[in-house]
């Protein structure tokens, strides 16, 4: 009986002094100590550069994303209110809304214009995908063009809707909805021709 009250008891310390500790970081970073920036940095690097990976071409320009996301954070590191959740929750959205600037950036740069086609997802690859290391997915993810992976990323793996997705990007729900079905489409053939890889690799 006694650890069971224990434990939610230690539970709960830790919890504080967790908070305090990103306190002390945070005003830290916000005074200027280089030190508590670099502990910042090094802390959420690695989460940060899954996010990033999810949305860049390769692992250069997923840095640069980085680079900006972080620069970002510390710009904005006095407004990150505790209460409103957690401190790698606020990094995390600063890091996604970096990315999808970046991506929105190069469209306009590039004037880039891409012919939509509507398709259903075929599940029949689950097998195949559940084979495969995260490392694996995020590679062959990599390979859609940026507007069908931004979408895919924003609804499949963020959670948003048509709607705020289309908001996020100045495209119309319809232009999402169709740049989703060709990234299930494209990743399908590119899962497809990995696993046949594979199969050719081994088999030599």
């Amino acid at each position: 009986m006694q650890g069971n009250i224990e434990k939610p008891f230690a539970l709960a310390q830790k919890g504080i002094i967790h908070l305090e500790m990103n306190h002390d970081l945070v005003q830290g970073c916000i005074e200027g100590d280089r030190l508590a920036q670099k502990r910042l940095y090094e802390t959420y690097y690695g989460r940060m550069m899954g996010v990033c990976l999810r949305y860049a071409n390769g692992r250069e320009e997923a840095r640069e994303i980085m680079n900006q996301g972080f620069f970002k954070v510390f710009k904005t590191l006095p407004k990150y209110q505790p209460e409103t959740g957690r401190l790698d929750s606020w990094i995390y959205k600063v890091m996604m809304n970096t990315a999808i600037d970046h991506y929105r950036s190069e469209v306009r740069h590039k004037s880039r214009q891409v012919a939509i086609l509507d398709s259903d997802y075929d599940s029949s690859q689950e097998d195949i995908l559940a084979a495969m290391s995260a490392d694996e997915i995020i590679e062959v993810v990599q390979k859609l063009s940026p507007q069908y992976r931004t979408v895919f990323n924003l609804y499949v793996v963020e959670g948003f809707g048509h709607k705020e997705i289309a908001e996020k990007l100045g495209i119309s729900e319809g232009t999402s909805k169709s740049n989703l079905a060709k990234a299930r489409r494209n990743l399908q053939a590119l899962i497809t021709n990995y696993h046949q890889y594979n199969i050719i690799s081994h088999a030599g």
